[in-house]
């Protein structure tokens, strides 16, 4: 008898990626709209991907099953 195969968070695969490493990086927050209020600092530093924390992969490793 086999275990069933866990099933994949689909809106989690759409929003975080893997690294080479198994890191796991995502968009900066806050970067969408009302960029007039910004600084442009601000939003230069919000351009990109970030890698997330120890304890959010931790969180994420039970919605990414095959991912994290």
């Amino acid at each position: 008898m086999t275990l069933p195969k866990m099933k994949t968070h689909r809106a989690a695969a759409k929003r975080f990626k893997r690294t080479g490493t198994g890191k796991l990086r995502s968009y900066h927050a806050f970067s969408s709209h009302k960029l007039e209020s910004k600084t442009a600092k601000r939003k230069r530093r919000l351009r990109g991907t970030f890698i997330l924390s120890p304890g959010d992969m931790a969180r994420l490793r039970s919605l990414l099953p095959y991912k994290a």
